[in-house]
């Protein structure tokens, strides 16, 4: 569809086997991240076109900003962490595809990028409304644009913390242990992405793997065993038996 995505087509990327150049270059050529930019360009133009308040606009902006994280906590925790959307034979393939795959292969390039269908969507019905409020459509529009890019920075920061790479930079270094730990030791904490002030204020938070005791369920999300059975579909989908215990996914070297 745009520019680069024909790079994508055929083709499987796994961040374990991944140099930080070839990611730079798989991220860029994604056609979500395409569209994100390409949206993000478009909405800061209408931002300009339509203009307003200088204050209100940067109030927008900075609103978009504050609310990211919060929205970000509360649907990763409570949806994509729930057990809702598996229950259902109409929700379990898009369970499937935004988050049980990837806890399943946590360095599988395709299911770490959010599927576009679920996350733009999402992105402008929580910035539309922010910049509405506080400026109109000037406002409004730079809002979407802001978290547009917003979610641009996070799905780099999301690739590099599952990437064998050490950041130079200590934040990176720091929201990359934090969130591994999400994945390899126990999926009930650390929320956040690049920020974790919410697991911190809603007691999600931990620093250190020994702190809390290891998870059995983190490459499956406790959908294993009884529940896969009482709730096939997602197995089905997986080429899983449903009942049957549900470990991390193999897959051909």
């Amino acid at each position: 569809m745009l520019f680069a995505s024909s790079s994508w087509s055929g083709r499987r990327y796994f961040l374990d086997k991944m140099t930080l150049r070839e990611l730079v270059w798989a991220y860029a050529t994604y056609p979500a991240i395409q569209v994100y930019a390409l949206l993000s360009v478009v909405g800061l133009g209408l931002a300009i076109y339509w203009g307003g308040s200088p204050p209100r606009l940067l109030a927008a902006a900075a609103a978009t900003l504050l609310v990211y994280p919060l929205v970000w906590y509360l649907l990763h925790r409570y949806m994509l962490h729930g057990r809702l959307l598996y229950r259902f034979p109409q929700t379990a393939a898009l369970w499937k595809r935004i988050h049980f795959d990837h806890h399943q292969d946590p360095n599988d390039l395709s299911v770490l990028f959010g599927a576009l269908y679920t996350t733009l969507p999402t992105i402008l019905a929580v910035t539309l409304p922010i910049g509405w409020l506080i400026g109109g459509p000037g406002a409004a529009a730079l809002a979407a644009a802001t978290g547009l890019l917003t979610t641009c920075f996070y799905e780099f920061c999301h690739c590099i913390q599952h990437l064998p790479f050490t950041p130079r930079t200590e934040f990176l270094r720091r929201i990359k242990r934090y969130h591994l730990a999400h994945h390899f030791h126990s999926e009930r904490g650390n929320y956040g992405i690049t920020n974790f002030f919410w697991d911190r204020v809603l007691g999600t938070f931990y620093a250190e793997p020994k702190t809390v005791p290891r998870s059995e369920t983190v490459f499956n999300l406790g959908y294993t065993g009884a529940e896969s059975g009482r709730f096939p579909w997602v197995a089905k989908l997986s080429g899983l038996v449903p009942g049957s215990p549900v470990a991390r996914r193999g897959r051909a070297e």
